[in-house]
This record gives structure tokens, sequence and C-alpha cells, in this order.
């Protein structure tokens, strides 16, 4: 028998340390209802859970952001309601003003109730806002104006610097000449003086060519020069009228929880001058010049309502599938970090009993060494 070393209560006391840190473990994940409270009960299973909150904290705002996209729309649409309305009434009165029974006071008259709408649908215009954003007001760019052709001479001066490129251009214009108005390349000086003298060939006729053609020669450039890509800039105005520029309004709606998940819509100038009808004079116009652009103006506003119209569509839907991804989602992430109670309890209670347990055989141990005494006796 040995008292210095008692082996026995060393073994217990092990076996009771294991046992009250589970039971220790378990009342944390009983009291916070968690399964993990720190990295070290799953560090996989942490990192995982942690990328889902992400996400459905992401989606419960994306969701509040497609509810503010759909009560900004149904502002603007609201409007334009108003708008059409007024565009009704302006159409009705300028049939009125087209009929010969009028005289020229009625005809003031029916100007001045047009007057009288087309400064409040300018007004509706400018004054609807959401968040203080204008809605209707046309004050941003939607769409760029597109420059009238590029004269010669401006080609001359920025392009048209390299001999092969002007060789595929002379090659490209001769394809479809006809045989008295062909190009013969210049080949009579220097390498200098017949590109010189290539160059003013060319423009010459570029000058002279509708838009189609045009487009030929800068992309014959285009392929055949050593420099291509010079004149690209150019390119996109060949074979094109100018065109103004469109105004307008640009909103993006986040209605994801990560990035580029989002819905635009674009509402266009909504006033008299942005639907072309702030010159309107029935008592000196052509009346049915007047109703061509009144109904302009109503195709305007109807297209520009179908478009509201649809973009809340996507923005309902949009509201109804983060409801069910974030369902789905919470789900999942509750199966990773969320504790079963029932089956912690079980594991508690057998910690409970084990703790307690390894405490009274601890106390019977730290017994054993007292034999000793009775050899001693």
């Amino acid at each position: 028998m040995r008292i210095n070393t008692n082996t026995a209560a060393m073994n217990t006391y092990s076996n009771l340390t294991s046992a009250n840190a589970s039971k220790s473990g378990s009342l944390a994940k009983l009291s916070s209802g968690l399964r993990i409270n720190k990295a070290g009960d799953d560090a996989a299973g942490l990192s995982i859970s942690e990328k889902m909150k992400n996400q459905i904290s992401g989606m419960t705002q994306a969701s509040r952001n497609a509810q503010d996209g759909i009560s900004l729309i149904q502002t603007a649409e609201g409007a334009l309601t108003e708008t059409h309305s007024m565009l009704n009434r302006m159409r009705d009165l300028t049939v009125q003003a087209g009929n010969g029974t009028n005289t020229v006071d009625d005809k003031k008259a029916i100007q001045g109730e047009i007057d009288s709408l087309s400064a409040e649908i300018t007004r509706v215009s400018s004054d609807t806002e959401f968040n203080t954003q204008g809605l209707l007001n046309g004050d941003t760019e939607l769409k760029a104006g597109i420059d009238a052709v590029v004269p010669a001479t401006a080609l001359a001066a920025t392009h048209i610097t390299d001999a092969d490129g002007v060789a595929a251009m002379i090659t490209a214009y001769n394809s479809t000449a006809e045989t008295a108005d062909k190009i013969t390349p210049s080949a009579t000086g220097t390498a200098a003086d017949d590109l010189a003298a290539d160059q003013t060939s060319i423009l010459d006729k570029f000058d002279a060519a509708s838009n189609a053609e045009k487009t030929v020669l800068l992309e014959a450039y285009n392929s055949g020069s050593a420099e291509a890509g010079d004149i690209d800039d150019i390119t996109v105005h060949v074979g094109k009228d100018a065109v103004a520029a469109e105004k307008g309004t640009s909103f993006t709606f986040q209605i994801g929880a990560n990035a580029g998940e989002k819905i635009s819509v674009d509402i266009k100038d909504m006033s008299t001058k942005g639907l072309g009808i702030s010159d309107i004079d029935v008592v000196e116009g052509n009346t049915d010049e007047i109703l061509g652009k009144l109904d302009t103006a109503i195709s305007s506003v109807s297209s520009q309502r179908a478009d509201l119209g649809a973009v809340q569509n996507r923005l309902d839907h949009t509201v109804s599938n983060l409801a069910t991804t974030k369902e789905n989602l919470s789900e999942a992430n509750s199966r990773i970090r969320d504790v079963d109670m029932a089956e912690e309890m079980m594991s508690f209670t057998k910690s409970n009993i084990l703790s307690q347990a390894s405490t009274a055989m601890l106390a019977q141990a730290n017994q054993m060494p007292q034999g000793v005494l009775q050899l001693l006796g």
C-alpha cells in the first residue's frame, strides 16, 4: 500500500474534470440556444454560418430596398395618371377647337384652358418627388445625343495618316465606283508625297459619299491600317443622323445581398417640353398637327407607365423571392448554428450524473490511504 501517490484518486479526478467540462459546455448551449458559441465548438460550421447570416441580413435589407423602389414607382405612376388625364382633356379641347363653328374668341377661351393644363403638366413633372429626388423633371441625361456625320475636313485633320489604311480605303472605293470615277493610287513622288496625294483623293471622294459609303470606307481603313482603331470614335457617327440627347432620371435599386444584384428604371422627362407639346396654339396653329403631337405625347406617357408597371411587377416578384430564399437560408443556418435542446439535455443529464458519481468516488479514493493507519497501529 502506498500513500504518496493515490492513483485511484488521480484517475477519478481526471474523469470528474472531463464530466464537469462536458456539463459546462452543455450549460452554455442550453442557456444560449446555440450549438456553436465559439469557434472551437465547430470551426467549419461557424464559418459557413457567418456567411449565411450575412446573406440573410443582406436579403432582409434588399427586401426593404425593393419595397422602397415599389413606393417610388407608385409615386411616379400616380403622377403620370394625372398627366394622362390632362393630356386627354387637351386632346378633347383640340378636337373642339378644330370645329368650324368656333369663333376666334371661342378658340382663345379653349387655348386658355389648354395653357392652364400645360402649366399644370409641367408643374407636376417638376414637383413630383420621392425622398426629395425629382422623378419626372428629366434633370439628367439618359442617352447622349449623336453628332452629325463627321465631315472630311475633320477626318483629314485627325486621321487618315497610315499609308496601308489609305490604300485599303482606295481599294474599297474602287470596288464599288464606276470605272471613270475610280482612284488611281499615286506613284510619282516620294512615299510621303504619294500618301498626301492619295489622302487628298480619298478625302474628296469621302466628302461626296453617302453615309453608307462612308461607313464602308472607314471600315476598310480600320481593317487595313496598322493604326487600326484610330477612327473608332468617328465610325459610330457615320451613317446616323444627328439626334438630340434624351433627358430623364434613372434609378437603380439594390435588390440582392450581393454586388451587381440591381434593377434599374429610367423615367423620361414628362414636362410639356419633354413631351413635345410646349408650343400648342389652337388659335393660330393647325389642329391636325396639334392632335398628332398630343397623340405622340399620350403614347409616350402610356409607354412610360407601362415601363414603370413592368419594373414594379419585377420588384413585387423580387420581394416574394427574397422572402422565400431568406426563409430557406434561415432554416439551413438554424440546422448548423442552433442547438437541439432535447439532445443537448440528454448530454447534460449524462454529464451531470457522471460529475456527481465522480465526486462521490473521489471522496472514496481519498479515504483509501487511511487503511495504512491500521497497519501502523
